[in-house]
C-alpha cells in the first residue's frame, strides 16, 4: 500500500535562487500584532488620567495670602526660602494639579499678578492656595 506523500517526502528542501533566505526573527515579525487604531492607547490613557478640581478660597484665606505676599515683598532682599502651593490648570482637560514650589522669591509683580521665583518658576497669584516658610514664624495669623 502506498501512502499519499511517499513520492516527495525525501526530496531536499527547495532553495530559491532569486529570494534570500528569511531569518526566523523576520519570519516571526510577519505574524506579530499591529495597532489597527493608531493613537487609541494614548487616548485611553489620557481619558483615564485624573485631574484635580480647583478649590475656591474664601475671603479670609485670600486676605491671609495677601498678607503673606506683603511680608515677602517687604523682606525680599533677605532671600527667604518659602513654599508655595498653587493650582496648575491642565491644558488637555478640565481641572489640573496642585504643585508645590520651594525656593526664594525673585519678584512679586502685582500688575501682572505673578510671583517669579529665583529658579525661573512663574506662579499666578490667583492660583496660590498656601504660602509657608520660616519667615512667617514671628508673625501671628
Amino acid at each position: 500500500m502506498t501512502r499519499t506523500y511517499d513520492d516527495i517526502i525525501n526530496l531536499p528542501h527547495p532553495v530559491s535562487t532569486t529570494h534570500p533566505h528569511m531569518t526566523v526573527i523576520d519570519r516571526a515579525a510577519q505574524f506579530s500584532p499591529f495597532a489597527a487604531l493608531t493613537g487609541f492607547d494614548a487616548a485611553i490613557k489620557e481619558t483615564a488620567r485624573l485631574a484635580d478640581k480647583r478649590v475656591e478660597l474664601d475671603e479670609y484665606i485670600k486676605d491671609a495670602l495677601n498678607d503673606r505676599l506683603q511680608i515677602i515683598a517687604d523682606r525680599i532682599k533677605e532671600h527667604p526660602e518659602i513654599t508655595i502651593t498653587y493650582f496648575q490648570p491642565d491644558a488637555k482637560k478640565n481641572g489640573g494639579a496642585y504643585v508645590t514650589a520651594i525656593g526664594t522669591v525673585k519678584k512679586i509683580d502685582r500688575y501682572e499678578r505673578v510671583v517669579a521665583m529665583a529658579n525661573g518658576t512663574v506662579i499666578p497669584i490667583d492660583e496660590i492656595i498656601s504660602i509657608d516658610g520660616q519667615i512667617f514664624s514671628i508673625y501671628e495669623f
